[in-house]
């Protein structure tokens, strides 16, 4: 009963907020922002454990895999123009990535984070389901890496399209991979609003990210966590 009734209200937090950010436009109402604090006010009201609510939604989580999978039916259809710009795309990307996670340490060790939160802050910039395993890899705590994607997400997602603008990023390319590599699937979701090509850069920026920061997480982070506590 308690997987039916909370993957049923999840489900349901979401849509609603969704639809009230699509009508509205209005950044604090982006549905990865509210529909996460409703449910912490649901789960708190009626006194239920944050462990019992995440068993019973386990569901949702596994959904995730095969999501993720499915963006590579738009990087299918746009294939020519992968192979044209791969060398771009990957330098970029390669780029963000480790821009990525030298901010996160950056700030971190600015505000004087401990071990375990540094750790988990670092892969905040791919998507969830590979953020989650790369922390388990790297000695983070899951759920606080959670945390932090979502945040990534939401934040670039509506900060994203203002620094563009401002910057007169125009080009579908540039727009997909700069949104896919700031904030993985709400950047993807908010390509996809500006067209096809957009997204399956976008697509292609989220899942190469994925697995860059992958590759660091056995190589570079190890050595800039033991550079960390060296000094």
């Amino acid at each position: 009963m308690k997987i039916i009734f909370f993957t049923l209200i999840t489900y349901l937090f979401y849509r609603f907020s969704k639809k009230a950010y699509v009508k509205w436009s209005f950044p604090l109402f982006h549905p990865l922002l509210i529909a996460p604090l409703a449910l912490i006010g649901l789960i708190k009201m009626i006194h239920v454990s944050a462990d019992i609510y995440l068993e019973s939604t386990n569901i949702l989580s596994y959904m995730l895999e095969p999501a993720t999978v499915a963006f590579a039916i738009p990087i299918y259809k746009h294939f020519h123009l992968i192979k044209k710009y791969i060398g771009n795309i990957l330098i970029s990307i390669t780029t963000g990535c480790f821009i990525a996670i030298l901010s996160s340490l950056g700030l971190s060790k600015l505000i004087h984070l401990n071990p375990d939160f540094v750790v988990s802050i670092l892969p905040r910039s791919i998507t969830t389901p590979i953020a989650i395993e790369v922390s388990k890899e790297i000695g983070g705590l899951p759920t606080l890496t959670t945390v932090f994607v979502i945040l990534t997400g939401v934040v670039g997602g509506v900060v994203g399209p203002m620094v563009m603008k401002g910057l007169s990023i125009k080009t579908p390319i540039a727009k997909g991979l700069a949104l896919g590599m700031a904030a993985h699937g709400a950047g993807t979701n908010k390509a996809m609003e500006y067209g096809e090509q957009e997204g399956t850069f976008s697509t292609l920026a989220m899942i190469f990210a994925a697995w860059i920061t992958l590759i660091f997480g056995f190589s570079l982070i190890p050595v800039l966590m033991n550079f960390i506590h060296l000094h």
